[in-house]
């Protein structure tokens, strides 16, 4: 097994709720993955904030969803 060193801001460390300063990389990767997925999440409701999507009903949603898919299956 090989040993990495990464050196991360107390800030980040505090951040990402790190308890130890050794975790195996298969941890790391959730911790990191974990906050992209908040990342995204939160830029996602800004866009739909901002283009007016956050007010849609589900059927709304659903109706969208089966246009793209039927336009995607006519352009194959």
């Amino acid at each position: 097994m090989k040993t990495l060193n990464i050196a991360i801001s107390d800030i980040e460390y505090n951040k990402f709720g790190l308890k130890d300063e050794k975790i195996s990389f298969s941890d790391l990767l959730e911790i990191i993955s974990r906050e992209l997925n908040k990342q995204n999440l939160s830029k996602s409701v800004e866009l739909a904030e901002k283009y007016g999507l956050s007010n849609m009903s589900m059927e709304e949603i659903s109706s969208e969803v089966r246009a793209v898919r039927y336009n995607a299956k006519s352009n194959n």
